[in-house]
């Protein structure tokens, strides 16, 4: 189902063209005007700046000529490489940039037609789970009738132009992409998940192993349709856009356009394999300045490719910033690459399909303790709890799990001296088995998964995890931060993802009639020892269960043994406090299940049973005289509901 699309400043693209078509008027965006307030927040605009439409740069004017490429882009006068290496690897997907740039043949110019023009656009971006529009009127910067910022490589090729005027109203103004990720971009383009790799670590410069893993995870990523970027860091401010002797900028964004394996030699009839040689295309959003190393465009090692393989790898020999280079040589010159995926979740795909679950949330400071949700990190011990918490499942015996965490867009706040983005994570955590209510206190609970914490707006985190339930917790790293933040969980089957409102049960008119809690127990089971299963039938297996009040938790079955590791959890909210937990074990059959024994546990607060090795019984509560199994139970009570 297609996802509902948001109107920024409630402009409607169909709406506003056809009130310009009907006044016989092009169209001016008050939202974003042809004005220097469009242009910077903190420089002033220079005199020789006019905004010109493309009709008054051109005679011919079109969003596309001859289709759609990454080629067609060069950087212009602002600082904004990362946004143009994203347009490249838009370029390439057209699925991809369609959605972008809708409808695209009702926007183009008709010379046939020229009172449909009205000199309005309208491109799509993706923000926080929402697909948001953003209108434009074609007025354009430019100096001497040349544009400024991004532009094409053909005069009358204005898509790229456009796209970029869009991205800055949706920042503020042009000055706010003076720097940024293309990461960032590319998942504003494509709501895409990006996970950042730091490719200065060791393993990768050396370790041909690692090198052969990495490039097959770019390969697989590549060729389901996800976009991939890179840069090399600079040491500092100054060495920025320093360039290496080897023809790499530093601190400059290079998008990937295609990775293969190539078949070095010419294939003979007795001879029908070639050895193959790992390699990665990059392009410069410069559309100049290219690599001089092993490969380069004019180098003596391809005279080891044959004709017809630089055919299918459309190798050029001219300065247009693309070149290809060897995967090795890529992981020896770059510091980082940023990898964004196309998560599938479509059942009708031949490739691996995914389950999500989604959550749009908000850090909030509140005074209130159970209304504060800006708790920072965890090492604020008395706040960490007070963060928004979501509870999902893995219902497999172990299952890869995806998690994206996304904060807020900033940049439409440089105009106010701020703009950059919080230091954001996340804890996994594993919990009972049958929560249904906010963790208040770290007793009992699991640390299964902590992701970095990090100044980005997206944070990755790739873990496999057993099968239970768990709790992700988003942070700030500080506490008391207001921020909105999009959380995307993606597992192999469906994990009942969703978030955890009550601080405790809720009050319904049966508590009249039952009362309500009054205290509140977590019990563990670790492990059972030792049970005689004599009385079984053969091939049968083990499970546990907890009974509290009018509550059943059940463990899975262990299969054919006397002694397992359980490591399962209940909690309870208790209403009699005379009524016992018990813990039974119990023998799983195909017709009747069997009664082995059981525990029961009367614990009070002044008492609580730590973990011990108890004896099982019979239901009469005398020793099972066949059997002299034990169990491993922890239990801890509270009067204070909000204390687990």
């Amino acid at each position: 189902m297609a996802s509902p699309v948001r109107h920024l400043k409630n402009q409607q693209y169909w709406q506003l063209k056809n009130e310009c078509k009907k006044a016989g008027k092009l169209f001016e965006d008050p939202e974003f005007p042809a004005a220097a307030e469009s242009l910077f927040y903190s420089k002033v605009s220079p005199d020789r700046i006019e905004w010109k439409r493309p009709g008054e740069l051109c005679n011919d004017p079109h969003l596309f000529v001859d289709g759609i490429s990454h080629h067609d882009l060069h950087q212009g006068k602002l600082g904004n490489c990362w946004f143009v290496a994203a347009c490249s690897c838009l370029a390439l997907r057209e699925t991809l940039w369609k959605k972008v740039i809708p409808e695209w043949k009702k926007q183009e110019w008709d010379p046939k037609r020229p009172h449909r023009y009205a000199g309005i656009f309208h491109f799509q971006f993706w923000c926080l789970g929402d697909w948001v529009d953003v209108v434009i009127d074609d007025r354009l910067p430019s100096i001497d009738g040349n544009l400024i910022y991004c532009h094409s490589n053909v005069k009358n090729e204005f898509w790229s132009a456009l796209l970029e005027k869009a991205y800055a109203k949706l920042a503020g103004t042009y000055e706010a992409l003076d720097g940024g990720s293309t990461a960032d971009a590319i998942v504003d383009f494509t709501g895409a998940v990006a996970e950042s790799m730091d490719l200065s670590d060791g393993k990768y410069k050396v370790n041909i192993s690692e090198q052969t893993k990495l490039f097959e995870v770019l390969l697989k990523v590549y060729k389901r349709g996800g976009l991939i970027c890179c840069y090399l860091k600079a040491a500092s401010p100054r060495d920025m856009e320093a360039v290496t002797p080897l023809g790499l900028v530093k601190g400059h964004a290079y998008s990937v356009t295609d990775i293969k394996k190539v078949s070095l030699g010419e294939k003979t009839l007795c001879f029908g394999k070639t050895s193959k040689l790992f390699m990665i295309r990059m392009r410069n959003p410069w559309g100049k300045r290219e690599w001089r190393g092993a490969w380069n465009d004019g180098s003596e090692e391809w005279r080891k490719v044959s004709k017809s393989e630089k055919g299918k790898l459309g190798l050029t020999v001219r300065d247009d910033g693309e070149f290809w280079m060897t995967f090795e040589d890529w992981c020896n010159n770059f510091t980082n690459v940023d990898v964004c995926r196309m998560i599938n979740t479509s059942c009708l795909s031949r490739h691996k399909t995914w389950e999500k679950g989604e959550a749009c949330g908000k850090w909030t400071n509140n005074v209130d303790a159970l209304l504060n949700r800006s708790g920072g990190c965890f090492n604020n011990k008395s706040t960490f709890f007070q963060n928004p918490q979501y509870i999902f499942e893995v219902k497999k015996e172990e299952d890869e799990v995806l998690v994206s965490l996304q904060q807020e867009d900033h940049r439409i706040y440089k105009k106010l001296g701020k703009g950059h983005s919080f230091i954001i994570g996340f804890e996994i955590l594993k919990v009972e088995e049958n929560r249904t209510c906010r963790i208040h206190k770290m007793q009992g609970q699991e640390r299964a998964a902590s992701s970095p914490y990090m100044n980005l707006r997206s944070i990755f985190l790739r873990k496999v995890l057993k099968k239970g339930r768990y709790v992700i917790i988003p942070t700030t790293f500080q506490p008391g931060v207001t921020c909105e933040f999009n959380l995307r969980v993606f597992t192999d089957v469906p994990s009942y993802f969703r978030e955890l409102r009550q601080d405790k049960p809720g009050v319904s008119c049966w508590n009249f009639l039952l009362g309500y809690p009054k205290r509140v127990s977590q019990v563990s089971v670790r492990s059972i020892e030792g049970v005689d299963q004599q009385g079984k039938a053969e091939g049968g297996n083990l499970y546990v269960i907890i009974k509290c009040e009018n509550e059943i938790v059940r463990s899975e079955a262990l299969k054919n043994t006397t002694s397992a590791f359980i490591n399962m959890k209940a909690i309870f909210y208790r209403r009699r406090m005379s009524e016992p937990i018990a813990i039974q074990v119990w023998g799983s059959k195909i017709m009747c299940d069997q009664f082995l024994g059981q525990v029961l546990l009367t614990a009070s607060p002044n008492d609580p049973v730590e973990e011990q090795s108890l004896q099982l019984h019979n239901r009469d509560g005398r020793a099972a005289q066949e059997m002299s199994g034990h169990i491993n139970v922890k239990v801890v009570s509270s009067d204070d509901l909000l204390d687990l």
